[in-house]
């Protein structure tokens, strides 16, 4: 299969149905949906809504059944970019290419857009119209494990130990713990929670967690390189970042090369832990492959 092929597919679904689970950006008060609209389709690859769904499918699952949980996931990913970008966080002034919601709507209208996209996503994730088709259990548990992901003990949980580690000494236990919350949380449960909508078994779900608990963390390792040596035009922000803030990264503290190797190791246990699947999974073993090979 064509993995570029099948991103665009996926891609062209989620923003689709984020357009129409939004409302119009001309709603009054018209400055938030702007300022939601101008961050959530400003370019973003929607790597954790397809791995939803591309987990679903992986179970024999529908792509578009999922969707409302796909859109969730995106809505909270977009919010974190939203309040880390701000000046008292990572203070950055460009992602994905232009210029951050702060610099655009204000350090005031940026924090609000960032948390009406959170607290959005879960009015869509609770709305009862889209669970016609779930046992509510399900639903529930997918509603719970998401919220554990994004919160105390997972990226929130992430983003502080982040924001304490800069300029500091720290050892691999420490960066492990960031990355695999700020980062990691929310990907293993986008990959959980296609599995659960699509019914599967245990032994299945247990696969997927452990896919995407390597995956997880080749994501941000491979972030950690790009933020070294990546190309600021394919990136669409600043490179250097994370070693003049002094952050906890991956290259920091073993080198790129050794980054990168433990980048491909993660992507062969991953591969590994869902070699159950039939040619359905394929779609997740190329996504693995391409996160830890990524030049953008």
């Amino acid at each position: 299969m064509n993995l570029d092929s099948y991103l665009t597919d996926h891609k062209k679904k989620v923003d689709q149905a984020l357009r129409e689970y939004l409302p119009p950006e001309h709603t009054y008060p018209t400055i938030i949906f702007q300022a939601v609209r101008y961050s959530l389709f400003a370019g973003g690859k929607r790597i954790r809504p397809i791995l939803c769904m591309a987990a679903a499918e992986a179970l024999g699952g529908k792509a578009d059944a999922v969707l409302p949980v796909a859109c969730a996931l995106e809505m909270i990913h977009t919010y974190s970019l939203i309040h880390d970008d701000l000046p008292a966080l990572d203070n950055d002034d460009y992602r994905r290419g232009i210029l951050t919601n702060h610099k655009i709507f204000g350090e005031n209208i940026a924090i609000l857009a960032g948390d009406a996209l959170l607290t959005e996503a879960f009015a869509l994730l609770s709305d009862p119209k889209h669970l016609t088709d779930t046992d509510p259990s399900i639903h529930l548990d997918i509603i719970h494990d998401i919220s554990s992901a994004a919160g105390f003990f997972g990226m929130i949980g992430g983003q502080v130990m982040d924001v304490q580690s800069e300029g500091k000494e720290f050892d691999m236990s420490t960066l492990q713990y960031i990355h695999s919350r700020k980062t990691g949380a929310m990907i293993v449960t986008s990959i959980r929670s296609g599995a659960l909508l699509a019914g599967g078994k245990p032994a299945e779900v247990d696969a997927l967690t452990q896919y995407g608990t390597q995956i997880g963390l080749a994501f941000q390792i491979a972030d950690d390189i790009l933020n070294v040596e990546g190309e600021e035009n394919r990136i669409g922000k600043r490179t250097g970042t994370d070693k003049n803030r002094g952050k906890a990264t991956y290259p920091a503290l073993v080198g790129v090369e050794d980054s990168r190797k433990k980048g491909r190791e993660l992507m062969e246990d991953a591969l590994a832990a869902i070699a159950l699947l039939d040619e359905k999974g394929e779609p997740l073993r190329l996504i693995a492959r391409h996160i830890v090979e990524r030049d953008f």
